[in-house]
């Protein structure tokens, strides 16, 4: 893992626990901030899915990329 990815990795996991301990001490009741943290952790997960789907695109371009060039040099 190279430094930036590091450091926006603690950037990301400082700001979701800081949302999350604001969300907990804010004056609020229970049952609003059970809410609140379910919709933060809804949209997290839904984040997460969509940048695995980017990923799994821009590997499978990476792939065809290489396969072309593989046959490039092959024929």
């Amino acid at each position: 893992m190279t430094n930036t990815n590091k450091i926006l990795t603690a950037l990301a996991t400082g700001v979701i626990v800081g949302g999350v301990l604001g969300v907990l001490f804010a004056p609020d009741k229970g049952e609003n901030t059970r809410n609140k943290i379910a919709e933060g952790g809804k949209k997290l997960s839904d984040s997460i899915k969509d940048k695995m789907n980017q990923g799994k695109e821009k590997l499978a371009g990476m792939r065809n990329t290489i396969r072309d060039r593989v046959e490039e040099f092959s024929s």
